[in-house]
């Protein structure tokens, strides 16, 4: 498997503040990995070193074996980045813009073959590229800069909050095209607060938490490390006449249905039992994203809510 992005032990510190405490991804070619995290967790630090804006305080990142604070020129011709919030040239069309930016990559080879494939993006977006960029909505701002990395080819793509400000119809043409660039050999690395479109999208994930990375892998891998749900209809019967099924977690009645949850790793002495009492209308919902993503973070909520109330007591305590 080759390695596009490879990062070990990353670090970045803004005087006594730490961005980054020893971060590591690995990115192989030709798939779309899903970077998530919430805000300050360190993602945006991490692009900004990968394309060469920022210099790391220690540890190793390389874009195809290169490193990018030295070698960015070259290694910017071969990456396309879209940013989460976009800013134009107030005074320059949405096409002169598209255009400038593709200069700034380094050109757009096949002159027609771009001309056509902006042509396309334009329409598929739904964009209309004669404006100027002060009329533009942040929606169509950010429409610009998807037609500009996606009109001529690249080998790794950097989105960063791509689809932010786009409406549901937008975000499934971005999909479609994301589809096509994988077809044709590209690779992705994807950050965003969208977990629906990560959770369609892509092939794996890191978590990332305090400039860490604590969860990597597919999400078949990572929906193990949490429960899945179990439903099935209730005719009538009270919780009381379910128990003993092996390994379910909080049983409850739930109007007609019957509801609980099981370890995603021990699901077949489970459906063994419900098997056996005849159940029906049995669903199975594995657990989304947004429940992976989620765990990481009650935990820190939680301690973040113990830690000062602590504070709080102790405070009283002195007065």
């Amino acid at each position: 498997m080759n390695t596009v992005v490879d990062i070990t032990g990353l670090r970045k510190t803004f005087g006594r503040v730490t961005a980054l405490d020893g971060l590591d991804l690995s990115v192989a070619a030709g798939e779309v990995h899903g970077f998530l995290g919430p805000n300050g967790a360190g993602k945006s630090t991490t692009i900004r070193i990968l394309l060469g804006l920022m210099r790391s305080s220690g540890g190793s990142a390389t874009i195809f074996g290169r490193d990018p604070w030295t070698d960015a020129v070259a290694l910017h011709r071969r990456i396309a980045y879209v940013p989460g919030d976009v800013s134009l040239w107030p005074g320059l069309s949405g096409g002169e813009a598209i255009d400038l930016i593709t200069r700034l990559r380094g050109g757009a080879g096949d002159r027609k073959a771009y001309a056509d494939r902006r042509a396309h993006l334009s329409e598929v977006f739904q964009f209309d590229p004669t404006k100027k960029g002060r009329t533009y909505s942040k929606g169509n701002r950010q429409k610009v800069a998807l037609i500009a990395a996606l009109a001529t080819p690249a080998d790794l793509y950097i989105f960063d909050e791509p689809t932010s400000g786009l409406d549901p119809l937008m975000e499934a043409v971005f999909r479609d095209e994301v589809a096509a660039v994988l077809g044709a050999g590209a690779t992705v690395l994807l950050s965003s607060h969208i977990l629906s479109e990560v959770e369609h999208l892509c092939d794996r994930v890191s978590i990332i938490r305090a400039g860490r990375t604590v969860e990597t892998g597919t999400l078949a891998e990572l929906r193990h490390l949490t429960r899945t749900e179990v439903s099935f209809a209730s005719a009538g019967q009270e919780a009381s006449a379910f128990a003993g099924i092996p390994g379910a977690y909080d049983l409850v009645v739930d109007g007609a249905r019957v509801k609980f949850t099981a370890d995603s790793d021990a699901l077949a002495p489970v459906l063994e039992a419900l098997a056996a009492r005849n159940v029906g209308g049995l669903t199975i919902n594995p657990p989304s994203l947004e429940e992976l993503f989620l765990r990481h973070y009650h935990d820190d909520i939680a301690t973040d809510a113990a830690t000062a109330a602590a504070a709080g007591t102790d405070a009283g305590a002195r007065r």
